[in-house]
């Protein structure tokens, strides 16, 4: 029986790791193309789904106030860019959704990886949240996030 090990937990202060993944429209966009600027990466296990629909609308309905506290908000999941775009139109995202396929940043992130649900212990995505600053490094690393009021606590939080 393979082992597979708890992921890696990033905390404030340590470096975001690098990525170049193409987004919903198929661009290629890298986290170095935010350099300078505030990002909430957050990482949701699959759209189109209930939880992962609930979360990506209150990203979009709190864009304006989050925007305008310099922040860019990024999505991320394993879909591909074709499900990611009818993702977005279907539900008027106005932020970039990443299509990360082989879930190596997710697992860099350690947003991937064994994770316990119900009394058993699993290996998928783990809802999580990342605030990086504008040098890149990680401010605010949250895992295990619950997609129904996330974003109001995250705006709280930031106090944004």
């Amino acid at each position: 029986m393979t082992q597979i090990s708890e992921p890696t937990v990033l905390e404030s202060g340590d470096a975001a790791p690098a990525f170049t993944l193409p987004d919903d429209t198929g661009q290629q966009v890298s986290l170095t193309d935010f350099r300078g600027r505030k990002v909430i990466l957050y990482v949701y296990p699959e759209a189109m789904t209930s939880g992962c629909t609930t979360q990506a609308c209150d990203f979009r309905d709190s864009l304006e106030p989050l925007t305008a506290a310099g922040y860019v908000v990024l999505g991320l999941s394993s879909d591909a860019p074709e499900k990611l775009a009818e993702f977005r139109a279907l539900e008027g995202l106005t932020f970039p959704l990443l299509s990360d396929a082989d879930k190596s940043v997710q697992e860099a992130f350690g947003a991937y990886g064994e994770k316990h649900l119900h009394g058993n212990t699993t290996v998928g995505v783990i809802r999580s949240s990342f605030v990086i600053d504008e040098e890149g490094k990680i401010d605010k690393a949250m895992y295990n996030v619950k997609a129904t009021g996330h974003v109001a606590r995250l705006r709280q939080d930031l106090a944004v």
